[in-house]
């Protein structure tokens, strides 16, 4: 079944569209990469299933409920949770004042102690660092409280806008292993992604976005094989 279901979606910045009606799903339980050069309008998709950006036009469902005229809190509360691209934390704030954030929406006290006890078993330098400032973390450190602090409001979808740039291989790999074991608990993903290789190999099933526009989409063994996007994601062909 379809946790998120995007028709015919349009988007404008100012007078110039930059979406230009997208069509997509995501099934429950999935990890789905979306990939594109600089500008294809990867971001701006994210951003408008998170409601920070408004749609012009068409429609985004989340479990067979309309989003896309929502404040972006209230799209918070349904269980969409987004990691933003350059991580954004609060450097004055400590890695737990970062995570008591993440759950501002959360009410139930007892499993905000369990989630968060969860983030430490998982990501444990964050355990370590806990009353480390923000800012005093190194960029794959902060990554990955950016991704702990998303995962405070118990999201039952998860979106990242490349959380691998920046990062030394060694970290990107410890990232996306943590992907991993994040959508083995249940956690559907969504990514936005530069590097094309890690993104397939990690996900069920792709979308190619150029200039506003989906081009491509299938399985991501099928896409890693396809030499249109060996060609121009992954050096080779």
């Amino acid at each position: 079944m379809a946790i998120l279901e995007v028709s015919d979606l349009h988007v404008k910045y100012g007078n110039i569209e930059v979406l230009h009606g997208i069509n997509l799903r995501v099934e429950e339980g999935e990890i789905v990469t979306i990939l594109g050069a600089n500008g294809a309008g990867k971001s701006t998709t994210l951003l408008t299933l998170s409601g920070l950006v408004r749609a012009a036009a068409g429609g985004i469902e989340f479990s067979g409920v309309p989003i896309h005229r929502l404040p972006a809190h209230n799209i918070v509360k349904l269980g969409i949770a987004q990691v933003p691209e350059g991580r954004r934390i609060f450097n004055t704030l400590t890695v737990q004042e970062n995570l008591n954030l993440g759950a501002f929406v959360a009410k139930d006290k007892a499993l905000v102690k369990s989630t968060q006890d969860w983030i430490y078993t998982l990501l444990p330098i964050l355990s370590e660092r806990r009353e480390q400032l923000g800012g005093t973390l190194s960029g794959g450190e902060q990554q990955m409280l950016a991704i702990g602090r998303a995962l405070m409001s118990n999201p039952r979808i998860l979106l990242l806008d490349e959380p691998s740039l920046g990062l030394a291989p060694l970290l990107v790999k410890t990232i996306f292993q943590a992907l991993r074991e994040i959508n083995a608990t249940g956690v559907t993903i969504m990514l936005v992604e530069q590097n094309a290789r890690a993104a397939l190999k990690l996900a069920h099933r792709a979308y190619v976005m150029e200039l506003g526009r989906i081009v491509l989409q299938g399985p991501a063994v099928e896409l890693m094989a396809n030499p249109e996007v060996q060609a121009a994601y992954l050096g080779t062909g």
